[in-house]
Protein backbone atom coordinates (compact mmCIF):
# COMPACT_ATOMS: atom_id res chain seq x y z
CA UNK A 1 0.00 0.00 0.00
CA UNK A 2 2.64 2.39 0.62
CA UNK A 3 4.76 1.84 -2.60
CA UNK A 4 1.26 2.08 -4.28
CA UNK A 5 0.71 5.52 -2.61
CA UNK A 6 4.26 6.57 -3.63
CA UNK A 7 4.07 5.71 -6.90
CA UNK A 8 0.67 7.35 -7.60
CA UNK A 9 2.35 10.93 -6.41
CA UNK A 10 4.96 10.17 -8.47
CA UNK A 11 2.47 9.99 -11.67
CA UNK A 12 2.32 6.21 -11.87
CA UNK A 13 -0.90 4.55 -11.67
CA UNK A 14 -2.38 0.96 -12.49
CA UNK A 15 -5.60 2.89 -13.52
CA UNK A 16 -6.03 4.50 -17.12
CA UNK A 17 -8.68 6.58 -18.28
CA UNK A 18 -8.90 6.03 -21.77
CA UNK A 19 -11.61 8.51 -22.11
CA UNK A 20 -15.17 9.58 -20.21
CA UNK A 21 -18.05 12.22 -20.66
CA UNK A 22 -19.60 14.93 -19.40
CA UNK A 23 -22.65 16.59 -19.60
CA UNK A 24 -21.95 17.60 -23.29
CA UNK A 25 -18.70 16.31 -24.00
CA UNK A 26 -16.84 12.66 -24.67
CA UNK A 27 -13.08 12.57 -23.96
CA UNK A 28 -11.12 9.84 -26.08
CA UNK A 29 -7.88 8.90 -25.23
CA UNK A 30 -5.04 10.48 -27.85
CA UNK A 31 -4.02 8.12 -30.66
CA UNK A 32 -2.05 8.12 -33.68
CA UNK A 33 -5.08 8.83 -35.63
CA UNK A 34 -5.73 12.01 -34.20
CA UNK A 35 -2.62 13.39 -36.15
CA UNK A 36 -5.01 15.62 -38.18
CA UNK A 37 -6.74 17.11 -35.86
CA UNK A 38 -3.87 18.29 -33.77
CA UNK A 39 -2.56 19.67 -37.35
CA UNK A 40 -5.73 21.61 -37.96
CA UNK A 41 -5.62 23.46 -34.26
CA UNK A 42 -1.64 23.75 -34.15
CA UNK A 43 -2.29 25.85 -37.81
CA UNK A 44 -5.49 27.78 -36.57
CA UNK A 45 -3.90 31.06 -35.76
CA UNK A 46 -6.44 31.91 -33.55
CA UNK A 47 -6.17 29.12 -31.34
CA UNK A 48 -2.57 29.07 -30.98
CA UNK A 49 -2.66 32.55 -30.38
CA UNK A 50 -2.42 31.50 -26.24
CA UNK A 51 -0.46 28.66 -26.95
CA UNK A 52 2.85 29.85 -28.71
CA UNK A 53 1.79 30.62 -32.10
CA UNK A 54 1.42 28.84 -34.85
CA UNK A 55 2.80 25.20 -35.43
CA UNK A 56 3.83 23.43 -38.25
CA UNK A 57 3.56 19.49 -39.30
CA UNK A 58 7.33 18.89 -37.56
CA UNK A 59 6.79 20.37 -34.17
CA UNK A 60 3.00 18.83 -34.19
CA UNK A 61 4.86 15.38 -34.99
CA UNK A 62 6.85 15.56 -31.83
CA UNK A 63 3.59 17.01 -29.88
CA UNK A 64 1.66 13.93 -30.98
CA UNK A 65 5.48 11.76 -30.25
CA UNK A 66 5.20 13.24 -26.89
CA UNK A 67 2.15 13.01 -25.54
CA UNK A 68 1.52 9.65 -26.66
CA UNK A 69 5.09 8.20 -24.57
CA UNK A 70 3.17 10.26 -22.05
CA UNK A 71 0.04 7.89 -21.99
CA UNK A 72 2.63 5.23 -22.31
CA UNK A 73 4.73 6.41 -18.85
CA UNK A 74 1.93 7.64 -16.41
CA UNK A 75 -1.50 6.49 -17.61
CA UNK A 76 -3.09 9.65 -18.58
CA UNK A 77 -2.57 12.64 -20.67
CA UNK A 78 -4.21 14.26 -23.22
CA UNK A 79 -7.53 13.55 -24.11
CA UNK A 80 -9.73 14.46 -28.05
CA UNK A 81 -13.00 16.60 -27.49
CA UNK A 82 -15.98 15.88 -29.16
CA UNK A 83 -19.42 16.99 -28.64
CA UNK A 84 -21.53 14.10 -27.15
CA UNK A 85 -23.87 14.26 -30.66
CA UNK A 86 -21.06 13.05 -32.88
CA UNK A 87 -19.37 15.31 -35.40
CA UNK A 88 -15.55 16.28 -35.37
CA UNK A 89 -12.75 16.93 -32.72
CA UNK A 90 -13.77 20.50 -31.16
CA UNK A 91 -10.87 20.54 -28.98
CA UNK A 92 -8.56 19.08 -26.62
CA UNK A 93 -8.25 18.80 -22.66
CA UNK A 94 -5.49 17.46 -20.86
CA UNK A 95 -3.98 15.57 -17.33
CA UNK A 96 -0.31 15.49 -17.56
CA UNK A 97 3.18 15.85 -15.68
CA UNK A 98 4.77 19.36 -16.23
CA UNK A 99 7.92 21.16 -14.91
CA UNK A 100 7.52 25.04 -13.34
CA UNK A 101 10.38 26.23 -12.53
CA UNK A 102 12.01 23.35 -12.19
CA UNK A 103 9.35 21.73 -9.91
CA UNK A 104 7.40 19.02 -10.96
CA UNK A 105 3.87 19.21 -11.38
CA UNK A 106 0.44 17.39 -12.44
CA UNK A 107 -1.23 20.62 -15.08
CA UNK A 108 -4.71 20.36 -16.19
CA UNK A 109 -5.68 22.33 -19.41
CA UNK A 110 -7.58 22.43 -22.74
CA UNK A 111 -7.80 24.44 -25.99
CA UNK A 112 -11.33 24.63 -28.39
CA UNK A 113 -11.41 25.79 -32.11
CA UNK A 114 -12.55 29.47 -32.17
CA UNK A 115 -16.05 28.54 -33.11
CA UNK A 116 -16.83 26.81 -30.04
CA UNK A 117 -15.48 29.60 -27.77
CA UNK A 118 -17.93 30.93 -25.24
CA UNK A 119 -19.73 27.76 -25.27
CA UNK A 120 -18.85 26.82 -21.47
CA UNK A 121 -17.16 24.04 -23.01
CA UNK A 122 -13.58 24.86 -21.22
CA UNK A 123 -14.83 25.31 -17.73
CA UNK A 124 -16.30 22.18 -18.15
CA UNK A 125 -13.59 19.80 -19.31
CA UNK A 126 -11.35 21.94 -16.53
CA UNK A 127 -13.61 20.39 -13.81
CA UNK A 128 -13.43 17.14 -15.69
CA UNK A 129 -10.31 17.47 -15.97
CA UNK A 130 -9.97 18.17 -12.16
CA UNK A 131 -12.24 15.36 -10.95
CA UNK A 132 -10.43 12.82 -13.06
CA UNK A 133 -7.34 13.67 -11.04
CA UNK A 134 -8.83 13.89 -8.16
CA UNK A 135 -10.75 10.64 -8.12
CA UNK A 136 -9.04 8.49 -10.43
CA UNK A 137 -5.80 9.14 -10.11
CA UNK A 138 -5.38 10.56 -6.35
CA UNK A 139 -3.90 13.85 -7.31
CA UNK A 140 -4.79 16.11 -4.49
CA UNK A 141 -2.85 19.36 -6.46
CA UNK A 142 -2.87 20.21 -9.68
CA UNK A 143 -2.10 23.49 -11.75
CA UNK A 144 -2.72 25.19 -15.01
CA UNK A 145 -0.83 27.93 -17.11
CA UNK A 146 -2.05 30.35 -19.13
CA UNK A 147 -0.77 34.13 -20.41
CA UNK A 148 -1.43 36.64 -17.82
CA UNK A 149 -3.42 38.53 -21.39
CA UNK A 150 -5.78 35.73 -21.16
CA UNK A 151 -8.92 37.09 -18.99
CA UNK A 152 -10.77 34.41 -20.52
CA UNK A 153 -9.06 31.18 -19.71
CA UNK A 154 -7.89 33.15 -16.11
CA UNK A 155 -12.08 33.14 -15.47
CA UNK A 156 -12.50 29.44 -16.71
CA UNK A 157 -9.63 28.59 -14.72
CA UNK A 158 -11.19 30.47 -11.30
CA UNK A 159 -14.89 29.34 -12.41
CA UNK A 160 -13.38 25.38 -12.28
CA UNK A 161 -11.74 26.18 -8.34
CA UNK A 162 -8.10 26.89 -9.01
CA UNK A 163 -6.75 30.40 -7.44
CA UNK A 164 -4.10 32.33 -8.69
CA UNK A 165 -0.94 31.69 -7.20
CA UNK A 166 1.65 33.59 -8.56
CA UNK A 167 3.62 34.80 -11.99
CA UNK A 168 6.09 32.22 -13.50
CA UNK A 169 7.97 31.77 -16.71
CA UNK A 170 7.43 28.87 -19.07
CA UNK A 171 8.18 28.00 -22.26
CA UNK A 172 10.49 31.58 -22.11
CA UNK A 173 7.35 33.32 -21.58
CA UNK A 174 5.43 35.21 -18.75
CA UNK A 175 2.69 32.83 -17.40
CA UNK A 176 0.66 32.83 -14.44
CA UNK A 177 -0.04 29.59 -12.41
CA UNK A 178 -3.04 28.76 -10.90
CA UNK A 179 -3.50 25.97 -8.26
CA UNK A 180 -6.16 23.67 -6.40
CA UNK A 181 -7.35 25.51 -3.67
CA UNK A 182 -7.63 23.11 -0.58
CA UNK A 183 -11.11 22.71 -0.58
CA UNK A 184 -12.36 23.21 -4.41
CA UNK A 185 -15.46 25.83 -4.44
CA UNK A 186 -15.80 24.33 -8.03
CA UNK A 187 -18.87 25.43 -10.01
CA UNK A 188 -20.74 22.57 -12.03
CA UNK A 189 -18.88 23.55 -14.99
CA UNK A 190 -21.87 25.42 -17.06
Amino acid sequence: HERAELLRHRGYSSRRMDGFQTARLRADRLQPLHLPDLLAMHEDARQMATLGGVRDHVWTMAYLERNLAHWDTHGFGLWMLRRLDGGPVIGRGLLRHLDVEGVPEVEIGYSFHPEHWGCGYATEIAVACLAVGRETYGFTRMVALTLPTNTGSRHVLEKAGLAYERDVVHASQPHVLYRTRSSSTASTGR
